[in-house]
């Protein structure tokens, strides 16, 4: 038993070797009243449990793009215990950009619905094909990616092929993202999420970004966002 619990305790601190880096938390912190605008954060603590840090992202859904002034960042120089996750970077972080959240009248409660969730442990997919019960319609995603490595530098792009067949049967395709765009640092995509605006007129893609990182490599998060309807 205890020869058992010694390889058990090697396999665990193994496994946080080779992964390093640190893996940041995503939260959804809903859309605007009206669909236009959804807002989310991300936030965890620095690799080597350095410091807490914090990020804040408003995003026009229509236009696949940042609001103005839209993008927060910040790192605190508070050491971070061990257990500790970030929460209070991003409460700080919140409390600081409540003018923010006022001009574009997001609504906290206003989250959308859920299509899809790549479950932890779940193996990701690069085509997924699901339906919405509420509607039935049917959807097909395709995320399609590419790296560029050299010895020095490391990059990757994706898109997304998404088609959705009504219930009637009428296909509609999407080109979602930047087919050409080269992200630095970042190795690989995943899609993390995917769910409808409140007013279910637009599709909002959880994307999650594996970036190298000094002795590893980080998890982070992006949105891509189309208008459906």
């Amino acid at each position: 038993m205890t020869r058992r619990i010694t390889l058990i305790m090697v396999l665990f601190f193994l496994a946080g070797v080779l992964f390093a880096g640190d893996i940041a938390n995503f939260i959804n912190l809903g859309f605007s009243d009206n669909s236009r605008y959804f807002m989310f954060g991300q936030y965890g603590v620095e690799e080597n449990l350095s410091h807490p840090y914090a990020e804040l992202y408003t995003v026009n859904v229509s236009a696949n793009d940042f609001t103005p002034n839209g993008v927060k960042k910040a790192v605190y120089s508070v050491p971070a215990s061990p257990g500790q996750e970030g929460t209070g970077a991003l409460l700080t972080l919140f409390e600081n950009s409540i003018a923010l959240i006022k001009t574009y009248g997001i609504n906290h409660l206003k989250t959308g619905r859920l299509l899809y969730i790549l479950l932890n442990g779940e193996e990701p997919k690069s085509l997924l094909n699901f339906r919405d019960f509420n509607t039935n319609d049917t959807y097909t995603v395709h995320l399609i990616q590419a790296e560029y490595s050299t010895s020095d530098t490391v990059q990757a792009s994706f898109h997304l092929n998404v088609t959705i067949t009504g219930n009637s049967g009428r296909t509609t395709n999407f080109i979602v993202g930047r087919p050409e765009y080269r992200r630095s640092n970042v190795k690989s995509y995943k899609i993390r999420q995917i769910f409808l605006s409140p007013d279910e007129r637009s599709l909002v893609f959880l994307i999650e970004k594996e970036e190298k990182a000094a002795s590893g490599v980080n998890i982070r998060y992006m949105v891509e966002t189309v208008t459906i309807k």
